[in-house]
């Protein structure tokens, strides 16, 4: 079995996952701090995919939708998108007050987030 994670299947890499974990925090932050990345990432990979940007809808909820077909299971797309909305959102607002794009958003704006939370 292969160590390499599949950037589409799973966002976040093994480096950064060994980041947070090294990281001085409570475990509870860091859990935060990886669901954030985690969250952070696919939204970057939603705005860098040309082939939503035809969609009817919103790409996140296109996005969502396109996953939830691996399981077959509407509840699951639109509680993913619900999540991964509320994120977004936090994210943006989080973005404005530090003056920074969404998109630039590193693991260290993240971790301030997390301690402000």
């Amino acid at each position: 079995m292969s160590n390499h994670f599949d950037p589409l299947s799973n966002p976040l890499n093994i480096q950064t996952i060994q980041e947070i974990d090294n990281l001085d925090l409570p475990i509870i932050q860091k859990h935060h701090l990886r669901i954030l990345t985690h969250c952070l990432q696919i939204l970057k990979i939603i705005a860098g995919d040309n082939s939503f940007e035809s969609c009817d809808t919103n790409p996140l909820r296109a996005w969502c939708d396109n996953q939830s077909k691996k399981f077959d299971d509407k509840k699951f797309s639109d509680l993913f998108y619900q999540q991964l909305e509320l994120t977004a959102k936090k994210l943006n607002t989080f973005s404005k007050t530090i003056d920074k794009n969404l998109e630039d958003l590193d693991i260290d704006d993240l971790v301030l987030l997390v301690k402000q939370s």
